[in-house]
C-alpha cells in the first residue's frame, strides 16, 4: 500500500518506519525543510532503541521516503496519516491547530478517494472537525478515522510491530476495510483489531493513558504514606500486584510521571470534562499529586542537609522522564533541578542520552559529566531520577571514592535498602524504610 504521514515527530516516524518494514511505500511530511533533509540522508533525529536498524534498511530499499511537499506525499496515497502535536493550550486543552490546518489544505488537495487517519491524540469529536474542514474544500469522496497509538518510549518499535489491540474508530466500511488491510501483518498472532465509532476510540486513548497515570499516582501515594507509617512499599507492590485483579505493571513508586503523554492527556481529558459539565474528581487528584510528588527527593534532601542547601554541590544521575529515551516532556528530574538550583546548589547531571536536550534549557547553569562517575566527582550527595540501567548495578566501592559524602536519594528504587546500610551508605528511597 502506498502511504502519507504527516508530521515526523516521534509518533510519525516510528508509524512511518514500521509501515514501510512490512511492505508499504511510505512518504513522510514535514514543514521542517533541515529535519527533512537530514531524515532523507539517514540521520534519525530521535532515539528510540531499534528504530535505527528499520529506518536504515527501508530508506536503502526505497520504501521510506521524506518530502515538504504535501501535495506530492499524498497524490498517490490510499491512506494519509495526520502525526500532527497536539500541545496543551494554557486552558489545558488540547491545541487542533496544527491538524485542522492541514485538514483544511487536504481538502483542496485529494483528487481521489482517501482514508484520512488522526493518529495523534485528539479530544473526542475531532474527527468530526477535521472532516468538517476538509469538506469545506473536497471534491472528492473521503474518509476520517481515528486511529490512537500506544506506544511507549523506549519499546515503541515492539509496541507497533506487535500490538496488544489496534484500535479503528470509523463508521464506514469501506474505510474498515482499508484498515484492516493495512494491519493484518501486525496481528497474525491473534490480537484484536477492535472497531468502534470515532468518537469512542478518541476516548479509548485518553482513558487508557489517564488510567495508567492514575496507577502509578495511587502507588506515590501509598509509597509516600509508608514513609510515615514504616512500611515498606516494594513489599506492598508485590502483595497487592499478584492479585489477578490488579496485576503487577504500573505500581512502582517513584518521582511522579512525565514525559510527552500522561501529563498532557490527563490535563486534556479534564478540560474535556469540564467544556461537558462534569468534574472529573479523580484526575484533578491525579495531577496535583504529580505535581508535588515531582520534587518530592528535594524535601528528602533539604530535610538531611537541615534546609541549608546552598553552596552544596550535588549529582543528578538521569534526566530523562524514563529511560531508553532522551524525552525531557515533563520530566521530574527538570523540576529537581530548578528547585536545587533556586537554593543555591551546584548541580551535576549525566545521562546517557538526554543531555543535549536538558543543557539547550540550562546552559552554563547546570554542569553535564561524560559519564556516571564523573558526575560524582566531589559531590555531597547523589539524586537519582531516571531507573536507566546503566545506573542499576554500579561500582559502589569507585562510587565512594568519588562521591564527598557517602549519600544518595533513590527516586526510583534501584537498591536494597539493607545492602546499602551494610556498606555505609546513608540511602533514603520512596516508601521504603
Amino acid at each position: 500500500m502506498k502511504i502519507a504521514v504527516v508530521g515526523t515527530g516521534y509518533v510519525g516516524l516510528v508509524s512511518g518506519t514500521c509501515f514501510a518494514e512490512t511492505g508499504n511505500v511510505v512518504t513522510c511530511v514535514d514543514i521542517d525543510a533541515g529535519k527533512v533533509e537530514r531524515l532523507s540522508r539517514g540521520e534519525i533525529t530521535i532515539y528510540e532503541p531499534g528504530l535505527d536498524t528499520l529506518f536504515e534498511r527501508n530508506l536503502k530499499e526505497g520504501r521510506l521516503h521524506f518530502t515538504t511537499n504535501l501535495a506530492s506525499a499524498i497524490e498517490h496515497a490510499e491512506i494519509i496519516f495526520l502525526a500532527l502535536p497536539t500541545p496543551p493550550g494554557e486552558d489545558g486543552s488540547a491545541d487542533l491547530s496544527y491538524v485542522l490546518g492541514v485538514a483544511q489544505h487536504l481538502g483542496k488537495l485529494i483528487k481521489t478517494y482517501k482514508v484520512i487517519v488522526d493518529k495523534s491524540t485528539v479530544p473526542v469529536g475531532t474527527a468530526e472537525r477535521v472532516h468538517k474542514a476538509i469538506a469545506e474544500n473536497a471534491t472528492t469522496e473521503f474518509d476520517v478515522v481515528s486511529n490512537p497509538e500506544f506506544l511507549r518510549e523506549g519499546a515503541a518499535i515492539e509496541d507497533f510491530m506487535k500490538p496488544d489491540r489496534i484500535v479503528i474508530g470509523t463508521s464506514s466500511a469501506r474505510a474498515e476495510e482499508v484498515m484492516r488491510r493495512l494491519y493484518a501483518p501486525f496481528v497474525r498472532q491473534g490480537n484484536p483489531i477492535i472497531i468502534m465509532d470515532e468518537r469512542s476510540a478518541e476516548m479509548t486513548k485518553y482513558a487508557a493513558n489517564a488510567y495508567l497515570a492514575t496507577r502509578i499516582t495511587f502507588m506515590n501515594e501509598i509509597a509516600n504514606l509508608c514513609d510515615r507509617v514504616g512500611a515498606n512499599v516494594d513489599a506492598i507492590r508485590k502483595g497487592i500486584g499478584t492479585d489477578k485483579r490488579i496485576g503487577p505493571r504500573f505500581l512502582f513508586p517513584g518521582v511522579g510521571y512525565g514525559g510527552s503523554c500522561f501529563p498532557k492527556d490527563v490535563q486534556a481529558l479534564g478540560k474535556t470534562a469540564l467544556e461537558n459539565g462534569y468534574d472529573f474528581r479523580i484526575l484533578t487528584s491525579v495531577m496535583s499529586v504529580n505535581d508535588h510528588q515531582r520534587t518530592a527527593l528535594v524535601r528528602k534532601v533539604k530535610a538531611y542537609f537541615k534546609d541549608n542547601l546552598k553552596g552544596l554541590k550535588i549529582a543528578v544521575w538521569g534526566l530523562a522522564f524514563k529511560p531508553n529515551t532522551d524525552d525531557i516532556r515533563e520530566a521530574p528530574a527538570l523540576y529537581t533541578i530548578d528547585m536545587l538550583l533556586a537554593e543555591g546548589v551546584q548541580v551535576v547531571a549525566y545521562d546517557p542520552e538526554a543531555m543535549p536536550n536538558v543543557q539547550k534549557l540550562y546552559g552554563q547553569a547546570v554542569q553535564f559529566a561524560h559519564n556516571a562517575m564523573q558526575a560524582l566527582e566531589g559531590a555531597d550527595a547523589l539524586l537519582i531520577l531516571t531507573e536507566w540501567g546503566v545506573f542499576r548495578t554500579p561500582d559502589f566501592t569507585e562510587m565512594a571514592q568519588k562521591i564527598k559524602n557517602k549519600v544518595i536519594f533513590d527516586g526510583r528504587n534501584l537498591y536494597e535498602v539493607a545492602d546499602m546500610r551494610q556498606m555505609g551508605w546513608y540511602y533514603e528511597s520512596i516508601g521504603r524504610p
